[in-house]
């Protein structure tokens, strides 16, 4: 079970966006880096080609999982994430105010 998942909420903790808040995107669990809406933004330049209209675009980079931090929706701070096991059940748990974080996919 992954720690961050697709729809939580996180805070940058180190790089030029340190600071900002923004919802998780995608993850790429095997490589260890998630991609996050409006943050590690970049230009990138476009040749025409065919119906392709030239010119500059935003383009959204991957970010390594240990630059970021999860925002618990209960507590609304930044908390590390816990596992609680009741019977075969395996859930998320905020490590400051000890509550379930549910995944809002």
């Amino acid at each position: 079970m992954q720690r961050i998942k697709k729809g939580d909420t996180v805070k940058v903790l180190l790089g030029k966006d340190n600071g900002k808040t923004g919802a998780v995107e995608r993850t790429l669990p095997k490589e260890g880096r998630i991609f996050v809406s409006g943050v590690n933004m970049f230009k990138r330049h476009i040749k025409k080609t065919g119906q392709n209209e030239g010119g500059v675009i935003d383009v959204m980079k991957s970010m390594n999982l240990s630059n970021v931090i999860l925002v618990c929706p209960n507590c609304k701070k930044g908390a590390r994430v816990g596992f609680k096991i009741e019977g075969k059940v395996k859930s998320r748990i905020c490590k400051k105010c000890g509550k379930e974080i549910k995944s809002s996919k």
